[in-house]
C-alpha cells in the first residue's frame, strides 16, 4: 500500500488503519427474553485521536439495538471504548468499527451506532452506521 499523503495531507493508510486496529473482544451474556426490546447504551465520554492532526477527538457513541440470542455486557464494553483514546482512527471510521464489532460480539436482530463529536473548527459531525 503506498504512503504518500492525499491532496488532504494524510495517507490512504491512515485512512485505511481501522482494519489493522488491534481492540479487546466484546463480551456478551444470554439474553433471558425472546421478545423484542431495545437496549440504548450511551457512551458521552469517547476520545480518539486525529490520524491527521494528532489532536484528541471528543464524543458521545450511541449503540442501540435489538438483541437475539445475547446482550452486551458493559464492562467489556467500557475496556474496548478505553482502548480508542490513543488509537488514530477518523470519526467516520469509529461508528463503522464499532458497529462491526457489536455485531460479531452479539449477532444483534438490528444495531445502530451513533458518534456524536464534539465541533472542530466550527464544524460537529454526526456519523450512523446501521445493520440491520
Amino acid at each position: 500500500m503506498k504512503t504518500t499523503s492525499t491532496k488532504f495531507g494524510y495517507t490512504q493508510g491512515q485512512a485505511q488503519s481501522v482494519k489493522n486496529i488491534e481492540l479487546p473482544e466484546i463480551e456478551a451474556w444470554e439474553n433471558q427474553y425472546r421478545r423484542d426490546y431495545t437496549i440504548k447504551i450511551v457512551h458521552p465520554e469517547f476520545t480518539s485521536v486525529c490520524p491527521k492532526t494528532g489532536l484528541p477527538d471528543f464524543g458521545t457513541i450511541t449503540i442501540e439495538y435489538i438483541p437475539g440470542a445475547l446482550c452486551l455486557e458493559l464492562k467489556s464494553l467500557k475496556y474496548y471504548f478505553l482502548q480508542y483514546r490513543n488509537c488514530g482512527i477518523f470519526m467516520e471510521n469509529i461508528a463503522n468499527r464499532i458497529l462491526d464489532d457489536v455485531v460479531k460480539a452479539i449477532k444483534p436482530k438490528t444495531c445502530t451506532v451513533t458518534g456524536e463529536f464534539t465541533p472542530r473548527g466550527g464544524l460537529r459531525s454526526i456519523i450512523t452506521a446501521k445493520y440491520k
